[in-house]
């Protein structure tokens, strides 16, 4: 396997100074994410969205109501954000790309039609990445650095490939709340994983739709006050012990009128205390690269009664 498990990670800096942890001194980092996935995913990969155009246009929401109301949010709070999107939504919505990128917001990869990676073979990966780079140099005119699994896990390969062909960083796992560099080959790495967990994940609090059933019981949408209060509690126990926070938020999901008054609270919130790096996934992969220098591995010593070359 190209990738292992974590085990005693060299990068390990849970016993660093916070004061030195973040740009500026902050006490943590905040990093903003979206899943601009549009009508992609599971429907479309088997091709019944085609015939339920009630699904299409739940996902078309996100790109073509949703996603202004978002950027216009940021604007208003002066804050950057990542939005990992399907490179299939880029072609259909191009000009909400670039309008991403203008407004100063990072767009990284997403698949192309938001494709479950562990379930790919290492050709069909190498496929989903090279095709989606080249629609991200058509519509956006550069390559997509940052990664985010659309199935939130991936095959045994996947690191590999990524480090091969030029990725930054994957937003991808649920295993810490620390940066930290992928081992690869056996061999820490230089491609940054910023972890996020489904707490921040809008999906598990507000989506709701009826064919297919999600959730599949029917019955609960979380209250607002509810969901801002996790978010609260999530973030204040981040800050407490300096860590970096991500989200995984979804435009079609959190972007409509309602929410966007949520997610305006939350933004308020999360800049109140004023002690608080915000940056983009990409910024945060190069500041922790740059302040973590990769550490190879001890070598294992050599066993008991081996001379070593050049003894008597």
């Amino acid at each position: 396997m190209a990738a292992r498990l974590r085990s005693d990670h060299p990068d390990d800096q849970r016993g660093e100074e916070l004061s030195r942890r973040w740009p500026g001194g902050a006490r943590c980092a905040v990093a903003l994410a979206f899943d601009l996935d549009g009508p992609t995913g599971s429907a479309m990969l088997d091709g019944s969205i085609w015939h339920n155009p009630e699904l299409f246009g739940i996902g078309g929401y996100g790109p073509f109501r949703a996603l202004p109301r978002i950027l216009d949010l940021l604007d208003e709070h002066r804050l950057p954000a990542t939005f990992f999107t399907p490179a299939w939504v880029l072609e259909q919505w191009p000009d909400r790309g670039r309008a991403i990128i203008e407004r100063g917001h990072e767009v990284a990869h997403h698949g192309y039609r938001h494709e479950c990676y562990f379930d790919l073979t290492v050709a069909e990966q190498l496929e989903v990445l090279a095709h989606s780079q080249r629609v991200f140099h058509d519509v956006l005119g550069e390559a997509a650095v940052g990664f985010r699994t659309p199935s939130g896990d991936w095959h045994a390969e996947t690191s590999r490939l990524l480090v091969e062909h030029g990725f930054s960083y994957s937003s991808s796992m649920r295993d810490d709340d620390l940066p930290y560099r992928h081992v690869v080959g056996g061999r820490p790495s230089d491609l940054i994983e910023i972890p996020g967990h489904w707490d921040f994940d809008d999906y598990a609090y507000l989506a709701y739709q009826q064919r297919p059933a999600y959730p599949s019981g029917q019955d609960r949408i979380a209250g607002y006050d509810t969901t801002l209060a996790n978010w609260r509690a999530e973030f204040d126990g981040v800050r407490a012990e300096g860590l970096c926070l991500t989200t995984l938020l979804h435009p079609k999901v959190s972007g409509k009128p309602g929410r966007i008054l949520l997610l305006d609270e939350l933004l308020r919130y999360l800049r109140e205390p004023g002690d608080v790096w915000f940056g983009t996934c990409r910024e945060v992969a190069e500041w922790w690269r740059a302040t973590h220098p990769l550490i190879s591995p001890e070598p294992e010593p050599a066993p008991l009664g081996t001379a070593s070359l050049g003894s008597a």
